[in-house]
Formats: structure tokens, C-alpha cells, sequence
């Protein structure tokens, strides 16, 4: 008989285990209750978040901005102890990662897994998630378009869930293209009340692909930007994710590989893979100016809703086990870039150069085995060899990874710029992105360079309802006085790369390619006559 009860007692302990595990129905997403035919409302998102406040004091909830249409974007800060303020997180010496999902309302795994880990973290089975680090969340980035569902608005994702938000936000931009810009209410309110305010080490963007039909349940990319410091780099792409890859095919049974797309066009098997481009507009790679951690998550398009959300999770909940166990060290790589950027402006601001224009290459390493659906070659009604997609998943050999961004146009670093007072609105704007600008408390006469710009060209379609800017000349040296209550950039300050990156004239995604100058050159007759560029570039006196 004591074998039986002793069987009996541990059947009974795994039933009420089981039942503890339990969640209640208010803490069930939405897919999941829908057999995975729906995605969460705004209401719905906020009404999940405050179930978990009524069953955790370990959760803060503040909002980063209010939309257009005057819903608030929730931020939900968790950690333990609980912290409700930077100054707090600072004093616990702990770093903080910052998660965030719904950037393109379409795309609704990252919404989705966001409050389940959550969930699993306040009351599950990862709050050890909390022992070294901070923990902020965005489960609902884009809060105003999320709401506006339709059938059919993303063909890749073949309907699944059936009806989803649309891309772009209520302003009707694209937030993954508004880092320089700064248009969008969102933008404000994630880099002035997430980014600048809280400084997390390190940014996760959770997006799906478009539709690309690769082997891998996930891709991703590190923050490319090659105008910042390697070092955050490095660390994501040789050990952090390397790592991540490795565990969630062994705990989620995932497979996951770097970002990239191809093209039929160009012949079967494919030879290369490209990523995406290094523009700081995009908020991934924002974080690489900023000396910090960046990394886009692309859930694979043509997967179940089920299948991106098991992905997506994973990816998300193993990078949070990487830096449970790496936080502290990541916060001292992020320091020291920081401090090595504040040192190369002290040391060598007129001797050495940065780039400001990049074009895309390959990295030196190739991808030993790139995992696709395979393609059929065949002839099409034209008589032309095409080719069409199997249900086979293949491994392509030696294929080239287009994700390095080399300099085509590089110029002198500064020991810092002078605007004068007429530029207030740009200074109003770089300090929006956390760049601090100093007002002049008296006359200064300085040493440096200009650039004289010969030609101001417009693009002639719009791209988020800008037509681009480009504008050519040189620098020329120049001594030159500036005045009580003109504006002063010291470079030696933690934002030098981005500040850099923002107000060089040449730059292929700063304020100039933004028209944030388009008004005042051509005031000055910029298609008549030279016109000299109202950022004074100084170097130190010697």
C-alpha cells in the first residue's frame, strides 16, 4: 500500500501545482482565448495591465507620451524591489532593458508576448528575471492605429490573426522612420520619457518580416551604425546573440538567423542575403549613436500567429536570460564606449575623421549554412526561366551577409559647433534628443570651419512627407565671432556621436536630409550663390 500512496500523494501535489499555475481569465491574452484569430484591443491591453497591478506591487505603470487621438502609451516598469523613478533604478545599481512591441499595429506578436512575459515574470515561473536587472515594457507602442482592424491589410501573414491594425500611426507616419525627425507624438514620448529619462542599456524592437520566405522562425539584427562607437556592437553580435540562437532552439525549439533579404532575380540557390539600411531613423539603430544595445526581432510572416507569438517569446524571454546573467557587464561595455567617444573628441577633435554617408557590404564572415524554402525552376508563359517556391526547407552554403556599412564620405570630428541664437530651433530640437546645447553668456571669438554649400537638391517624391535633402560643397576655414545668447555643442558629452551624426551637413539621415534647413538656405539664395552652411564647426586652438 505505500507505494500506491506514495503515488497517489505525488499525483495530488502535481494536480494542485498544476492548478496554482492556473491563470485567471482576465490574465489570458486575447489570441489565445480566440484560438488565435484576434489580437488585443487598446482597451483590453490596458485592462491586462491593470489586472497585474492589482496582483504585483513589484509593477510601475507611467505613460510615455498620449497619442494624437489621446490615448496614453503605457510604459510598465518592473523590477524588485519595486522602482518607480530613474533616480531609483540608478541607486540599485541595477541596469535597464527596455522591451517594446506594436511599432507597426499589423504586426501583433510582439503586443501580445509582451504581456505574457509579464504575466510569467510578476507571477510565473521568471521572476528570478528581476534579481539583477530592471525590466521596462511598451507592450502598445502605437496605441492609436492598433484599433483600426481590417482583413486582409498584410497579405504575408496569410490572415492570421484575421483582422489587424495599420502601420502607420494616426499622424499617418511611420514610427520606425521618425528617430531623426521626431514628428510623431511616439517618437517624443519614447525618446524623451523612455530613452533620455530612464537610459536602458539596451532597446528590443519586436517587428514582423514582410514577407521573405527564409527557414527562420525569427531574424534579427544588432543596432548597425557606424558612426558610433563598435564596442555595443560587437558584444551583440559575437556573444549575445550566438548565445540567444543556441538556447532557443534548445528551449523553444526555434530556429532563428540573422536579417536579410533576397531575390529570385538574381538566380537559385541565392549567393547573398541584404539587410536593411544604417539610418539612425530607425530606433534600433538610434541606439548605437546613443552608445547603447539595440536589437531587432522579425517574427517570420508566413508562420501562425501561434507560431511568430512561441518565437517571438522565446527570443525576447532568452535575451532576458542573457542579460540576467550579463547585465552588469553590458552596462560596463555601454560606459566605456561612452567614455572612449567623450575621449577621441578630447584627444583627437581636429585630427581625425568619422563618416557621415555609408554604403552597404558584406561582412568578412559569410553564413555557412542560410536556411530558405527552396525554389523550382521553370520556364513561364513568357519562355522565361522563373522560379517558384517548394514546401522544402533548405540549407544554402557560403552565402555573403550584405549587413556592414562602409564610409563613402567621411569628415573632420569637431571639438564641438556654434549655432547662433536665429537657430534656436534647432537647438530646441537636439536638446529634444537629449543633446545638451549651452546658451553663450558672452562674445567668443573661435577658430574652425564652414561648409559652403554649392547645391541644395530636393527629392522629387516625397518619403514620409519629406522630399529628402542632399546638399553638396566643402568646409573652408574660418575664424569667426559669436554672440551673447548664440548656442554652443561641446562634443565631450555623452550624445557626441549623435550630435555629430545629426548636424553634419553631409550626413545621409541628419537634420539637413530632414529639410530642417531647407527654409533658411534657400532664404539665402542657395540656388543663385554659395551659401555657407549655419552650423560653425570648431576645432581646438593649438
Amino acid at each position: 500500500m505505500k507505494p500506491i500512496f506514495i503515488a497517489f500523494t505525488l499525483l495530488f501535489a502535481i494536480q494542485i501545482s498544476a492548478q496554482q499555475k492556473a491563470w485567471p481569465n482576465e490574465l489570458i491574452t486575447t489570441p489565445v482565448k480566440s484560438n488565435y484569430q484576434k489580437t488585443s484591443t487598446y482597451a483590453e491591453v490596458m485592462s491586462y495591465i491593470e489586472a497585474l497591478q492589482r496582483r504585483s506591487d513589484l509593477l510601475h505603470l507611467e505613460y510615455m507620451a498620449t497619442s494624437k487621438e489621446g490615448k496614453k502609451i503605457p510604459v510598465v516598469v518592473i523590477a524588485n524591489p519595486r522602482v518607480t523613478s530613474p533616480e531609483e533604478a540608478k541607486k540599485s545599481g541595477k541596469p535597464v532593458m527596455y522591451i517594446q512591441g506594436n511599432i507597426h499595429s499589423g504586426e501583433v506578436e510582439g503586443k501580445e508576448i509582451v504581456q505574457q512575459l509579464m504575466r510569467d515574470i510578476l507571477l510565473g515561473d521568471k521572476k528570478h528575471l528581476l534579481d539583477n536587472q530592471i525590466l521596462i515594457f511598451a507592450p502598445i507602442y502605437n496605441t492609436d492605429s492598433n484599433d483600426k482592424m481590417k482583413q486582409g491589410r498584410r497579405p504575408s501573414q496569410e490572415d492570421s490573426p484575421v483582422e489587424v491594425g495599420i502601420r502607420a500611426n494616426s499622424q499617418g507616419l511611420d514610427l520606425n522612420r521618425d528617430g531623426i525627425k521626431m514628428e510623431a507624438f511616439e517618437t517624443n514620448g519614447l525618446i524623451q520619457n523612455v530613452l533620455n529619462k530612464w537610459n536602458p542599456e539596451m532597446l528590443v524592437d519586436l517587428h514582423t518580416t514582410n514577407g521573405t520566405w527564409h527557414g527562420y522562425g525569427i531574424t534579427y539584427a544588432p543596432s548597425y551604425h557606424y558612426a558610433g562607437e563598435k564596442a555595443p556592437y560587437d558584444f551583440t553580435w559575437d556573444v549575445l546573440l550566438p548565445e540567444v540562437t543556441e538556447k532557443i532552439d534548445k528551449n523553444y525549439k526555434v530556429k532563428i538567423g540573422p536579417y536579410g533579404y533576397y531575390s529570385t532575380r538574381q538566380g537559385w540557390p541565392p549567393t547573398s542575403i541584404y539587410t536593411y539600411n544604417h539610418h539612425p531613423r530607425y530606433i534600433v539603430n538610434q541606439m548605437g549613436l546613443r552608445n547603447k544595445v539595440g536589437i531587432l526581432s522579425e517574427a517570420f510572416a508566413h508562420d501562425r500567429l501561434y507560431e511568430r507569438m512561441n518565437g517571438t517569446y522565446g527570443f525576447v524571454a532568452e535575451i532576458l536570460e542573457f542579460t540576467h546573467k550579463n547585465g552588469e557587464e553590458m552596462a560596463a561595455i555601454n560606459a566605456k564606449a561612452e567614455k572612449d567617444a567623450i575621449d577621441n573628441v578630447l584627444n583627437n577633435a581636429g585630427k581625425v575623421k568619422k563618416g557621415v554617408r555609408f554604403k552597404m557590404v558584406a561582412l568578412e564572415k559569410k553564413i555557412a549554412n542560410y536556411r530558405t524554402y527552396d525554389y523550382i525552376p521553370y520556364t513561364n508563359k513568357e519562355g522565361k526561366k522563373s522560379y517558384i517556391r517548394s514546401g522544402k526547407i533548405i540549407d544554402v552554403p557560403n552565402v555573403a551577409n550584405l549587413s556592414k556599412f562602409d564610409a563613402t564620405i567621411s569628415t573632420t570630428l569637431p571639438r564641438g559647433y556654434y549655432l547662433p541664437k536665429s537657430m534656436k530651433p534647432i537647438v530646441d530640437h537636439l536638446r529634444k534628443q537629449g543633446i545638451k546645447v549651452t546658451e553663450l553668456k558672452k562674445r567668443k571669438k573661435v577658430t574652425g570651419a564652414v561648409f559652403m554649400i554649392d547645391e541644395l537638391k530636393n527629392a522629387t517624391r516625397k518619403f514620409e512627407g519629406h522630399n529628402m535633402a542632399t546638399v553638396t560643397g566643402k568646409y573652408v576655414s574660418k575664424t569667426s565671432t559669436f554672440k551673447k545668447g548664440d548656442f554652443w555643442v561641446d562634443m565631450a558629452q555623452p550624445l557626441t556621436n549623435l550630435a555629430f551624426y545629426t548636424l553634419e551637413p553631409q550626413s545621409d539621415d541628419g537634420l539637413v536630409s530632414w529639410n530642417f534647413f531647407d527654409a533658411y538656405l534657400k532664404e539665402q539664395g542657395v540656388n543663385t550663390k554659395p551659401v555657407e552652411y549655419p552650423v560653425f564647426k570648431s576645432y581646438p586652438t593649438k
